[in-house]
């Protein structure tokens, strides 16, 4: 691939605002040092939120100023405090195999839903399993994506400083208290509301408010996803808008000098995107059996619960039957809670080449070869590192995969239900045969 961009970076690192040029090295430097964790200050309550389900370590333990013995001890607690809460997590499984066994033999049901819930157990249990060795084996994984963050997000906002710098940046607290932290607070509220009523007398007290944090815990994962997701799309916002005040510039832009400084600076956006890109591929490698063991226990669950929810469709005295159509929608909606902020990714992310093609139309562009080589490079970049959120190639995290999931479940459903229709009518035949018998 052609270098159009070598030899264009001008003599000592400077900013250019305007006509005036100020160095790099009179920068504040107490601000850039607040400014370069402000993405990962945001999501810091969350990460806090989420180390108390024992789903990710505490964020100090990535904090290399702090006392190092005073970390490995808190290391090695918090270790003990993950294996303590996974033994919480199997002997709640436990106590619900034997409750999903009493209630099988009251209601004399067939092998199919002992099989169906001894499944579902075993993915709960597999899936807990799952999350306590991938903090254990992608620590160090985790702790470099926190530091490609935050270098990114320094290098994104000195980029910037020669247009203005990035708007409102202190919003992404809010956008993220929206994407995030009000889903949050409804999935904490609604959770125990929707299940704890399903569970039966057969799970006492404390057992079903155990298997509550538990059922918590467990849809928590997909929201730590969710905060991952939503910090990369402030990365992909702040390089999108820098890339519009390039294109403004370069509108009004006839001078040489002043053409190569911001070729030098479509160059840096190209750079940073690509990292952006590269940060997706570690997030994608860290989460890639959480997410798919998540979609798979909640689709396992859903049809559980519409299972029972077909036993009891004739039972007078159900109360649950609004609980079970509400677990089956938050079980739903979390994961396309996810679907959705990856999908709002990815087209933030394919708006790029529109705007590359607006820039590509000026005719400052026509007149200047080695910013049209320049522009070509970038858009051959976006063409092959096309943005993507997968589970490890098996499937895509966008709305496109939820609605196949959607599908999916649907489908399993009919078959589901036919299979109860037959089973019915069997059970009719053999009653008015014994009926009708001498």
């Amino acid at each position: 691939m052609s270098e159009p961009w070598k030899g264009l970076m001008p003599p000592g690192r400077e900013l250019c605002t305007g006509l005036v040029c100020v160095p790099l090295v009179l920068l504040d430097m107490e601000g850039r040092r607040r400014r370069r964790r402000c993405v990962l200050s945001a999501a810091r309550p969350y990460m806090l939120i989420f180390s108390v389900f024992a789903l990710t370590p505490p964020p100090n333990f990535f904090d290399r100023t702090t006392n190092q013995r005073l970390r490995r001890y808190s290391i090695v607690g918090y270790g003990f405090y993950s294996l303590f809460i996974l033994g919480i997590l199997i002997c709640m499984s436990y106590v619900s195999v034997l409750a999903l066994n009493e209630e099988i033999e009251q209601y004399r049901l067939e092998d199919f839903t002992r099989a169906m819930g001894r499944v579902q157990k075993i993915v709960l249990i597999i899936m807990g399993i799952v999350n306590q060795l991938n903090m254990l084996l992608n620590y160090r994984r985790l702790g470099h994506i926190y530091e490609d963050m935050a270098d990114l997000e320094m290098e994104i906002d000195d980029a910037s400083q020669c247009f203005g710098g990035q708007p409102g940046r202190n919003s992404f607290r809010y956008r993220l208290a929206i994407s995030c932290g009000l889903w949050l607070v409804l999935l904490v509220g609604l959770m125990p509301r929707m299940t704890l009523q399903a569970m039966g007398p057969w799970v006492t007290f404390p057992n079903n408010i155990l298997s509550e944090l538990i059922l918590i815990m467990l849809q928590l994962k997909c929201l730590e996803y969710c905060v991952f997701v939503v910090m990369v799309y402030e990365l992909v916002l702040r390089l999108r808008h820098t890339l519009r005040q390039l294109q403004s510039e370069l509108a009004d832009c006839n001078q040489s000098d002043m053409l190569q400084a911001l070729c030098v600076a479509l160059r840096r956006n190209q750079q940073l995107l690509g990292r952006v890109w590269r940060l997706v591929g570690e997030l994608e490698r860290y989460f890639t059996l959480p997410m798919m063991f998540l979609f798979l226990f909640n689709g396992v669950t859903i049809l559980h619960v519409l299972n029972w929810a077909y036993i009891n469709q004739f039972n007078p005295d159900d109360c649950c039957r609004y609980v079970r159509i509400g677990n089956c929608l938050l079980l739903l909606i979390n994961p396309l809670v996810a679907c959705f902020l990856s999908q709002r990714c990815i087209n933030a992310y394919n708006s790029f080449p529109r705007t590359l093609h607006r820039m590509r139309c000026l005719s400052v562009a026509n007149n200047f070869p080695i910013l049209s080589m320049g522009l070509r490079e970038y858009c051959l970049q976006l063409q092959h590192l096309r943005l993507l959120f997968t589970c490890g190639g098996f499937f895509d995290i966008n709305l496109q995969n939820f609605g196949g999931l959607v599908v999916t479940i649907l489908g399993y459903t009919i078959i589901l239900v036919q299979f109860k229709f037959q089973a019915v009518a069997e059970e009719n035949v053999r009653n008015g045969s014994k009926s009708s018998a001498p």
